[in-house]
């Protein structure tokens, strides 16, 4: 694992889903994800095998692709790297709410302790997704950069995962029907009304509905009104516009953006094949850094949170 001369190491996993040059840019590692087509089973590479715009046209074809948590092997080769690297490690992993390779990650760390008594590991859930992790990811290099410890870096993450805001829209429910994540008939009804769903990210990790907008140009106006009303103006910090292969809609989204009054920094993404799985081609997402989410959270979320934390022995992680 390469430390780049920091006094700590970062890995993360491929449902981060930034361009494969930035990442190997971070000097990280990354955990891969896998995915099945009719052709087999392909690693999820951040698009190096296979391009955007092939996995999406097959799917638009018809095709269907799935996907599973990433295999014990993987997981325990990759915390044996870790381990045995010598220096403090923080993994940044994928919602547990998406995936149940978070809690393989803890699990199998669990069955290593006692082999690597000496290793400093710190697991700490994303609560996001795609692009979501990814702006968390890019900042949270940037404090490795800037000398913090791996257990410093293990809780800005925790902190620093509720200021980020993700919000995407599906060109169709058909995928979400697909996945069960809604009923058939509200699939059709949305279909025949042109209902395009706004989503986001809820403060656990999983996905919620946020509103819908009649027709594509509708919701791509929408997004741009959510980011200005949760928008923290920090010049400092990208922002990600991430599409399942609807580069023609990143493109017109990312310059509404850039007329806004502000100066922005814009980073535009692809999709990955693990995600685009579930929420399918023509996905349009925009990430960026605002306000502490958890302030929008009703009294009685606040009183399930807080009961939560106190059965976790209160770290929420």
């Amino acid at each position: 694992m390469a430390t780049r001369n920091r006094i700590c190491n970062i890995v993360l996993d491929s449902c981060c889903d930034l361009p494969a040059d930035l990442v190997a840019s971070f000097h990280v590692e990354v955990m891969p994800f896998s995915y099945v087509m009719e052709d087999g089973e392909h690693l999820d590479d951040l698009w190096t095998s296979m391009t955007p715009h092939e996995f999406y046209t097959r799917l638009r074809k018809g095709e269907q692709s799935s996907t599973s948590q990433v295999p014990y092997g993987t997981v325990r080769s990759t915390l044996e790297r870790a381990a045995t690297s010598g220096v403090p490690t923080v993994f940044i992993c994928f919602s547990s709410c998406l995936s149940g390779t978070f809690e393989s990650v803890v699990s199998t760390w669990d069955e290593m302790k006692a082999e690597y008594p000496d290793a400093e590991l710190h697991i700490v859930d994303s609560k996001l997704a795609s692009a979501a992790e990814g702006l968390l990811v890019m900042e949270a290099v940037r404090q490795c950069d800037r000398g913090l410890s791996a257990a410093e870096l293990a809780d800005w993450v925790r902190e620093a995962r509720y200021y980020v805001h993700g919000f995407f829209t599906l060109a169709s429910l058909e995928t979400l029907r697909r996945g069960g994540r809604i009923p058939d008939m509200a699939a059709v009804a949305g279909a025949k009304l042109d209902i395009k769903p706004i989503l986001t990210f809820d403060l656990d990790g999983r996905l919620a509905f946020f509103g819908a907008a009649r027709g594509r140009k509708k919701s791509l106006r929408q997004l741009i009104q959510i980011f200005q009303e949760r928008f923290k103006d920090q010049t400092s910090h990208p922002i990600l516009v991430a599409s399942a292969d609807a580069e023609k809609e990143q493109k017109a989204l990312t310059e509404q953006l850039l007329k806004l009054p502000y100066e922005l920094s814009i980073w535009q993404t692809s999709v990955g094949p693990v995600i685009g799985s579930h929420v399918g081609p023509d996905m349009i997402a925009v990430v960026f850094w605002g306000f502490d989410r958890r302030e929008h959270m009703s009294l009685t979320d606040r009183i399930a949170r807080a009961v939560s934390g106190r059965k976790q022995g209160g770290d929420g992680s």
